[in-house]
């Protein structure tokens, strides 16, 4: 895993590779999105992750909003109990690459890394 980037404390965590990722694929978008991340039922485990980009008119009152340096991550609040303090990484490696998720609160996690149950 690389260094996860410090600043005052977050609720989602991002290492430098992982930014750079999201950066990269945001500015493909040609618009100024922010991160969405959260949670759904489903998957192998019982609970499976989501993120995507999503225009910033869209966060509400109830997420919650984390800056890395003018780039947002938003989350809503109930998916933030099962995703807080989340260590979200990134790796090119041709076999396991992609984002990887370090989730303190999973007690179980599914081989592929992308669901979790508690």
């Amino acid at each position: 895993m690389t260094q996860a980037i410090q600043a005052q404390q977050r609720g989602i965590l991002l290492s430098e590779a992982a930014l750079k990722q999201v950066k990269s694929l945001r500015d493909k978008q040609g618009t100024d999105f922010c991160l969405r991340v959260g949670v759904r039922q489903g998957g192998c485990s019982g609970m499976s992750y989501m993120m995507d980009f999503e225009d910033t008119s869209k966060i509400t009152p109830q997420d919650e909003v984390f800056d890395y340096d003018g780039f947002k991550i938003v989350s809503d609040r109930k998916s933030l109990l099962y995703l807080y303090g989340l260590m979200l990484d990134y790796s090119d490696a041709m076999i396991g690459g992609g984002f990887q998720f370090t989730n303190p609160n999973a007690n179980q996690t599914c081989g592929c890394g992308k669901s979790f149950g508690v």
